[in-house]
């Protein structure tokens, strides 16, 4: 079985490992100098949307009808979400321009632009600015992918509020509307990893009149026409995927003449109520949860000290022609000329292609459920060939196509019967705990689509080496060949999280009988093709559910089966999750039992140090992790030994 990126699933020494890192880092350095050589490739700035008032001018425009304010580097590429947003509001027709990366210690910065004549749109960037700038232990990262040259410091923790004060200060009566996955994911109240608190909607914080939730592209397009008809920001409340504030006092009256808004309208319990309470929380998750349905979803809301949030049902997915208009825009595929050094960001996607939008996988720690919805939309394969071809006019495109997918790689053209009629299922899940019946899994479509990039010419590879569901792979084995004989790079990265049955199931991901058929297949079609190959997994620990032993369980696994991975990371709770919910409340919100969350920052430490428990730096965690375990059977030369015990060391006695 291949489960590392060792040949045969043997493991190198440590001293080994250090030759090779060592290696591998002049690599890098090699590498970002020849990019560096490269960068930036000539492309004038006139076809970028303007960063500034020269460039505005520049187009002929007198004023900008909306400002994008964004934490993430401009880079103009159909990847990052404020490049889509500005990219379709010009095809509509509006005058747009972007502040990226914005000082935010004074309103200047906000100002660079002029006042805009429609509306300032807010964003954190591609990820929670939480996430950009802290590690799962709240320390400061050592770079910001989204920066230029990674650096990091270029935005703020909770940038999208800050930013909307600073808006606020600069342009009093402009309006505000929030977007993004920082504004989707905290619309309502939600338990914040930083403070660890509960904390209000981001919308009822913020000086903002509309928050855009999802994708957004129908929204912010539907805000724009209805504001430059002379709608006024606050009247706008019918818009399909976005939350707006009512009065209290109004909320108040339409409650006491039991107004037909409340029959088409669940009602959460309040912030107060879910903030004092841990199990009133959970059933706040679990009604939101259940109506994050674009077609039979219910009006949410929620009341707050001072407002009340109310959210509209989720806006319907993109149809194909409708996504085929979005990403065959004119994105350059690059960051913007002003910037030195090169966005890290970009370097993973520069040359993929995007085939869908949503995910059915349900992972309880991801948020695309919330954010994209359940249902895949898809792209015509006409469509993505076209954008594929015009990568051969790109003067540093050397013939790889380095990514083909969506959220997951092989979801593209899957359907459900249910989806259009009904929606994604609100009584189970589409993967868990076993594959729905009622899903599509042939591979048809995509196997088709990868047939044809090969094909086209001045293609020379076209690589899915990562985002690929492993136990939908399984469903059809010639996806999963061919998926071997010619899309993977040396390695495929895959994510079984965990290998204990207890955390999978936490998760609501695949048990390890799954993977290791997976990993049984994968190796039968590398002999077959005489290719080798290896798996790369994606670990994590401290996890809802999981404790030492669990821990324990995976690391004597991964011994047994020869292999060892750094892949590894803490768990980080994210706004709007399955797991955050349980992480802050310690209970399934759906059974409503108790699960067990590891909380302390000594025993998160052990838990990540038994993942890595041949690092010399990592002796002490383990060791203490055994002990505590009653499992110092594992400390010693024996085989099974998971550490050595070292010169002068007694031996304890065991209490397994």
């Amino acid at each position: 079985m291949t489960i590392g990126p060792e040949k045969n699933g043997k493991e190198k020494n440590w001293e080994n490992q250090g030759k090779r890192k060592k290696q591998e880092s002049r690599e890098r350095k090699k590498r970002k100098k020849r990019k560096q050589r490269n960068f930036p490739v000539q492309i004038p700035t006139s076809e970028f949307l303007p960063l500034s008032l020269e460039a505005t001018k520049a187009r002929g425009w007198e004023e900008l009808d909306i400002i994008l304010v964004s934490g993430d580097a401009y880079v103009d590429h159909s990847s990052f979400g404020t490049a889509i947003i500005g990219r379709v509001l010009e095809a509509a027709g509006f005058r747009v321009g972007i502040i990226a990366q914005p000082r935010w210690d004074s309103p200047e910065d906000f100002r660079k632009l002029g006042r805009p004549k429609l509306f300032f749109s807010v964003s954190a960037g591609n990820t929670d600015s939480m996430v950009s700038n802290l590690t799962a232990g709240l320390k400061p990262r050592e770079k910001d992918v989204y920066s230029p040259g990674g650096k990091r410091g270029l935005r703020p923790n909770k940038a999208t509020l800050t930013y909307a004060n600073r808006i606020k200060e600069a342009y009093p009566d402009v309006p505000i509307v929030l977007g993004g996955i920082e504004a989707s994911l905290r619309r309502f109240a939600h338990y914040d990893y930083l403070s660890n608190k509960v904390r209000q909607s981001i919308l009822a914080d913020a000086p903002a009149s509309l928050l855009v939730y999802g994708m957004g592209e129908l929204q912010i397009i539907e805000i724009a026409k209805r504001l430059q008809a002379g709608e006024d920001i606050k009247e706008i409340r019918n818009i399909p995927g976005t939350v707006w504030k009512m009065e209290v006092k109004e909320w108040k009256a339409k409650k006491a003449e039991k107004a037909p808004f409340l029959k088409e309208s669940r009602e959460l319990p309040s912030f107060s109520e879910v903030s004092a309470d841990k199990a009133t929380f959970a059933k706040a998750f679990r009604l939101y949860f259940m109506e994050q349905n674009p077609i039979i979803g219910k009006t949410v809301v929620q009341p707050h000290p001072k407002t009340v949030l109310v959210q509209n049902p989720p806006m319907r997915p993109l149809k194909t022609e409708e996504l085929d208009r979005v990403y065959e825009l004119p994105f350059t595929g690059e960051t913007h000329p002003s910037y030195r050094e090169p966005v890290p960001a970009l370097d993973m996607v520069k040359f993929s292609l995007t085939t869908h939008r949503g995910c059915f996988g349900g992972c309880s720690f991801c948020a695309i459920t919330q954010h994209q919805g359940r249902a895949i939309a898809s792209r015509s394969p006409e469509s993505i060939l076209r954008e594929a071809q015009k990568f051969r006019e790109r003067p540093d495109f050397r013939g790889i196509i380095n990514g083909v997918g969506g959220p997951t790689a092989n979801m593209y053209g899957l359907e459900c019967k249910n989806w259009e009629k009904k929606g994604a299922c609100l009584d189970r899940a589409c993967l868990y705990p076993d594959i729905c019946k009622g899903l599509e899994t042939s591979h048809k479509k995509l196997l088709e689509l990868l047939r044809n990039l090969r094909k086209l010419p001045g293609i020379k590879k076209v690589f899915t080496g990562y985002g690929v569901r492993y136990d939908l792979a399984l469903e059809d084995e010639e996806y999963l060949e061919e998926l071997c004989a010619y899309h993977i790079s040396g390695q495929l990265r895959i994510a079984p999280e965990h290998f204990s049955k207890r955390v999978t199931a936490t998760m609501c991901k695949p048990e390890k009988e799954v993977y290791e058929r997976f990993c049984e297949k994968f190796e039968m079609f590398n002999k077959k093709y005489r290719k080798e190959q290896y798996i790369v997994n994606y670990l994590m620990s401290s996890h809802p559910g999981c404790t030492l032993n669990n821990m324990i369980e995976m690391a004597e696994y991964m011994r047994d089966q020869g292999g060892y991975t750094e892949q590894v990371q803490a768990f980080t709770p994210t706004p709007m999750t399955l797991s955050t919910c349980m992480y802050h409340t310690g209970l399934d919100p759906f059974s409503e039992k108790p699960v067990f969350v590891a909380r302390g920052k000594k025993e998160k430490a052990m838990q990540r140090a038994l993942m890595h428990y041949r690092n010399p730096a990592n002796y002490e965690l383990v060791y203490e992790a055994l002990e505590k375990t009653g499992r110092l059977d594992l400390v010693g030369n024996a085989w099974k030994c998971l550490i050595r015990r070292k010169r002068g060391e007694k031996r304890k006695k065991n209490s397994s």
